[in-house]
């Protein structure tokens, strides 16, 4: 018995080495390209480029989303029940990461015949997103599968977290710019904010601009797509359930995990709030900096403070997490990202707008709260595993991870449809160039007031969250006396 108990310590505590975290990240970093430039720059393409009513875009993305109340739960039940010479999780990579990349850039593509068409529209980005969640599901799931050792998780999320937020650098830095770069219409050397280097640059929300914004996003899906095939070959699956326990695998234990898993419900509401003042902010940032303030050519710029935090710093968030406690950590950042939002207001006033000085403070303290609260969230999934598996007996990663992807994407949804009602609602005009007042009352309350408010609710929900460091190790130290009795 202390020797099957040994080896579980040995192989199910491994400490991940940095190729390892490494290869692990590049998959934030595949997704991030792909869903990142979708979740912060397909509005804004849909309802000017491509000439799709906002409300009609807004409705878009809400139907997609209710499919994946029903969806996302059979891909983790499908997922748990089976597995591979390749492993359960990491095949899934490539089986549908090649889809995800080809489907994501037809959403941009500049074919005249499907211009404004609703339904080429619709049906591309349904599909693109139900392979999304078949390529999330199973590596949301990896995480949980590498290591149970506290700290390689702790490191393995600042690791991803960096990855992921250089992925946010192309995205929302370089893309927008890459595009104006690209852009035929209205070109003229303009101001990028990089500390006076001034580029040619055009209108990115023109119809001419089609054939701009597919090019760049291509090059980005070709990476996306390297990087996900390294993710598959540098990682190796070491907590796995049991034969035994996978052919148990039923759909309704999604219903028992959410009935018995108090941490998961509470996380995963978290979770579904941040992902909701995240996407309300991002969804409507090209309009805010377009029509609001007037500076699209800055975007590069601001974009590339915004990146700092989330690159530089990540590798501070275990002993930051040490220091101020798992719940000091949340309400800590969350709190910059809502000074961030006010410090945001004060640059849309009047005789505000060409402070690029404030826009650089403001956007360097929101994100810096943004990028550690939604990315440490990540390094609570695997607990939440491993809760569950003491409770219910089963490990059910992918279910755990499918029902964490439904929050996620109860707030992608929020935040990706709601705020372009909020714009329709408010007189937002998709062929003008300048806005009405209240239109421009409309971003400001989608980009900054509404975030703030979620903001604050998250804090409240995130101090409810009941497993402590302490419970982390009594949790695993019955577990490894239970899977020793297994496998003696």
């Amino acid at each position: 018995m202390s020797e099957t108990k040994a080896q579980i310590q040995q192989e199910e505590y491994h400490k991940l080495t940095l190729g390892e975290r490494v290869g692990y990240g590049l998959g934030d970093f595949a997704q991030n390209l792909v869903f990142g430039t979708v979740g912060g720059f397909l509005a804004l393409y849909m309802t000017t480029v491509n000439a799709i009513g906002t409300g009609t875009a807004g409705f878009i993305f809400l139907f997609v989303r209710i499919i994946n109340v029903f969806w996302d739960p059979m891909v983790g039940t499908f997922v748990d029940k089976r597995s591979s010479r390749a492993g359960k999780y990491r095949p899934w990579l490539l089986r549908a990461g090649i889809p995800l990349v080809i489907l994501a850039a037809l959403l941009f593509v500049p074919i005249p015949a499907v211009r404004g068409s609703v339904p080429f529209a619709f049906i591309v980005y349904f599909a693109l997103d139900l392979v999304y969640s078949v390529v999330n599901i199973p590596y949301g799931s990896l995480n949980a599968s590498l290591t149970r050792d506290p700290e390689s998780i702790d490191k393995l999320t600042s690791t991803r977290m960096m990855l992921a937020n250089g992925a946010n650098l192309l995205v929302y830095t370089l893309f927008p710019m890459f595009v104006q770069m690209a852009a035929p219409k209205g070109r003229s050397l303009k101001d990028t904010g990089f500390f006076g280097l001034k580029l040619n640059m055009g209108t990115y929300t023109d119809a001419s601009a089609g054939h701009a914004w597919f090019s760049v996003y291509l090059v980005y899906m070709v990476i996306g797509a390297v990087a996900l095939f390294l993710c598959y070959k540098l990682t190796r699956e070491r907590v796995v359930a049991t034969a035994e326990q996978s052919a148990e695998v039923k759909t309704t234990d999604l219903f028992v995990e959410l009935k018995n898993n108090r941490p998961l419900v509470i996380l995963g509401l978290f979770f579904m709030l941040a992902f909701t003042f995240m996407f309300f902010m991002n969804t409507v940032n090209g309009f805010f900096n377009q029509y609001v303030v007037g500076h699209s050519e800055w975007m590069g710029a601001v974009g590339l403070i915004a990146s700092i935090p989330g690159i530089a710093f990540p590798v501070f968030w275990p002993k930051l997490k040490k220091i101020f406690g798992k719940k000091g950590f949340f309400h800590l950042f969350i709190g910059m990202f809502i000074v961030g939002e006010i410090l945001t207001w004060v640059w849309s006033l009047n005789g505000m707008h060409d402070a690029l000085w404030l826009a650089y403070v403001s956007t360097f303290i929101k994100q810096w709260g943004l990028t550690s609260a939604t990315g440490f969230m990540w390094a609570l999934v695997p607990e939440v595993v491993s809760y569950g598996e003491l409770k219910s007996g089963k490990r059910n990663a992918a279910i755990i991870n499918a029902i964490m992807g439904l929050f996620f994407k109860i707030g992608f949804t929020l935040g990706g449809a709601v705020p372009l009602w909020f714009l329709a609602a408010f007189g937002f005009n998709e062929t003008s160039a300048t806005q009405h007042v209240h239109a421009l009352s409309g971003i400001n309350l989608t980009a900054i007031w509404i975030p703030v408010v979620l903001a604050v609710i998250s804090m409240v929900i995130m101090q409810l969250y009941p497993i402590s460091d302490k419970d982390v190790e009594n949790i695993n130290t019955q577990l490894d006396a239970k899977r020793a009795e297994l496998k003696g």
